[in-house]
């Protein structure tokens, strides 16, 4: 008995000896922190002032009953205080409000999180991000978001200044969908796809979406956007050759050097798909071929169905037909009439020459590499472009392996 007792004295003791552990750490909490902001949402705030008299009362009652020494400064001068002692914190990392159920009681009850989208179009450009969106709206059951004065369908929210305008912002692009089960969002930014920051922006507001991308031979992409800002008159892109652009060095002129990153980087497939990889799992991406989406559209729109778990079913083949005279797959309307991708999309113009062809293949040699490792491990099967590209890369390394003409090796 007197072992129990003396026990439970202990165990007593014990926790005592944690309370003030604990209560040990919170003051060295206070002291650690630097600033702190201190927010309210009761509804009476902007009213009778009851949130800003408990805090003055609160201030007052560190300064009278503790050590603490209490500063305060204009909010402006408070926010420049605490960015140069955070500097990490200054840009936003907007998540999801419905996540959490605080967060929903004091949302206002106009808005909803069924505004977001299910899925993304996140690019590269150039590549067929158009087509898809086109083929993606015949669907009944999938809606697109509002047009942008300045980006057309695009919103371009995660990847530029967009960003620091907010969750209502972007919700403000999208309809509310009528049957929440049934109807599907999504959004096509083709920037999305090389840029550094977007995948993990998107994953906090939007970490169960599916994304989209499509991949062409990025030598072939490269030259279509070159292409493509010489039909809009970019000056670096009429003054210098396809050429001249993409093997510029690092003393080239600042517009120049622009160009041949937009040419380039967002060809660097395996690195970008690794990106996206970190921050959403294999089971919510989908790589699509822009060469069998062009050639085949149907059967790339019912994988993609199925992908998505969109229904009904939605018979592409009866919705499209080809037309010889664009060179491309167009709805096909009442009456026999086609709608088809406007005068920009399917432009002529000269093939590439062979020198920037070998150089390109050169560029890409590593990232296709690695592109058909990320495919292997993904159970993805390689297309054509790659397989094509891996070949010519082989055929090189056996050459540039084999002995000068004439000259016999010595064993």
């Amino acid at each position: 008995m007197v072992k129990e007792h003396a026990a439970l004295r202990e165990r007593e003791r014990e926790r005592e000896r944690e309370k003030e552990r604990e209560r040990e750490r919170e003051r060295d909490s206070l002291k650690k922190e630097k600033i702190s902001i201190f927010m309210t949402h009761l509804s009476n705030y902007g009213n009778d002032r009851l949130g800003l008299y408990t805090f003055t009362n609160l201030a007052n009652f560190l300064k009278c009953w503790t050590n603490l020494r209490l500063h305060t400064l204009p909010p402006l001068q408070l926010a420049h205080k605490y960015f140069t002692l955070f500097p990490e914190q200054r840009h936003p990392l907007w998540q999801n409000p419905c996540d959490d159920k605080r967060h929903k009681d004091i949302w206002s009850k106009e808005k909803t999180c069924d505004r977001l989208p299910k899925f993304m179009v996140v690019g590269p450009q150039k590549t067929g991000t158009t087509a898809l969106y086109l083929f993606l709206i015949m669907h009944p059951f999938i809606s697109s978001n509002f047009p942008s004065v300045k980006t057309f369908e695009e919103v371009q929210f995660f990847n530029t200044n967009n960003y620091h305008k907010g969750i209502d912002w972007y919700m403000e692009f999208f309809p509310v969908p009528s049957n929440v089960s049934t109807d599907f969002l999504f959004e096509k930014s083709a920037n999305y796809f090389p840029s550094e920051e977007t995948p993990k922006r998107a994953a906090a507001l939007l970490p169960k979406a599916k994304i989209l991308t499509l991949l062409i031979n990025p030598s072939d992409r490269a030259y279509s956007w070159y292409q493509h800002q010489r039909a809009h008159e970019d000056p670096a892109a009429l003054q210098f050759s396809f050429y001249e652009v993409i093997s510029a060095d690092q003393l080239a002129p600042p517009e120049l050097r622009s160009l041949q990153n937009r040419c380039l980087v967002p060809g660097l497939y395996a690195t970008h798909l690794e990106r996206w990889l970190t921050y959403y799992p294999p089971n919510q991406l989908m790589i699509i071929d822009g060469q069998q989406l062009r050639n085949d559209p149907a059967k790339v729109m019912d994988e993609l169905q199925k992908f998505l778990g969109v229904t009904p079913y939605y018979n592409y083949s009866q919705a499209l037909t080809f037309d010889p005279q664009k060179g491309f797959w167009c709805q096909l309307l009442e009456g026999g009439r086609t709608k088809c991708l406007g005068k920009s999309k399917g432009r002529k113009y000269p093939p590439m020459d062979s020198e920037s062809r070998a150089f390109l293949s050169r560029f890409y040699r590593d990232q296709n590499i690695e592109l058909s490792k990320l495919l292997h491990r993904l159970g993805q099967p390689l297309p054509a472009w790659l397989r094509e590209e891996l070949q010519k890369a082989y055929v090189c390394s056996q050459v540039a392996l084999a002995p000068p003409t004439g000259l016999q090796l010595v064993g």
